[in-house]
């Protein structure tokens, strides 16, 4: 069951990511880019969740998992930003 929430979990922030990532390239909004970027980096923290739990429980990838959503995370934080400057 629990391994069903986390493949859920990257389906919805990969679906996420894509929406926000399309409605850049018709608008040409910035922050719908960082958005989706940051939303992309979300969805590849959850996929290695699961690699992490479902897939090989023996490794550990905790400091993986959240070093990439840091990442994405201060993607954001870099867009919010760069475009409160403008």
């Amino acid at each position: 069951m629990a391994a069903l929430i986390y493949v859920m979990g990257v389906l919805v922030m990969s679906v996420s990511s894509i929406l926000l990532l399309v409605s850049y390239a018709r608008v040409r909004r910035r922050l719908l880019l960082w958005s989706g970027v940051c939303f992309a980096g979300l969805a590849a923290s959850n996929a290695i969740l699961v690699v992490d739990l479902v897939l090989l429980p023996e490794v550990n990838l905790y400091v993986w998992r959240l070093a990439v959503a840091a990442g994405a995370m201060l993607v954001l934080v870099f867009g919010l930003v760069w475009e409160s400057e403008k």
